[in-house]
């Protein structure tokens, strides 16, 4: 039995979602654990924040085919991307 062509989405929208998933998932994470090093300075915490970054890249690449539209995922990667990059700035 075939799938219901109502639930595919364009063909632009699924690049939309996998870049996101890909690229602003690790980017995101990868801001996400700067701050958090930034804030606890802590050299045997960052070997801890490797693993985690990878289960959390894991989750968003999940979270970016969970979305229905690819530009909000991309939108919201990327406002959660410059807030945690201007937290990093702004923290002495």
């Amino acid at each position: 039995m075939p799938a219901n062509k109502k639930y595919f989405s364009s063909p632009w929208q699924r690049l939309l979602k996998i870049t996101a998933g890909f690229i602003g998932g690790y980017i995101l994470t990868q801001s996400f654990f700067m701050f958090f090093i930034q804030i606890f300075k802590d050299a045997g915490s960052l070997i801890t924040l490797q693993f985690a970054g990878f289960i959390l890249w894991a989750a968003l690449l999940v979270i970016a085919f969970l979305a229905k539209n690819g530009f909000k995922i991309w939108g919201v990667y990327l406002l959660l991307t410059a807030f945690f990059v201007l937290l990093i700035y702004f923290i002495p």
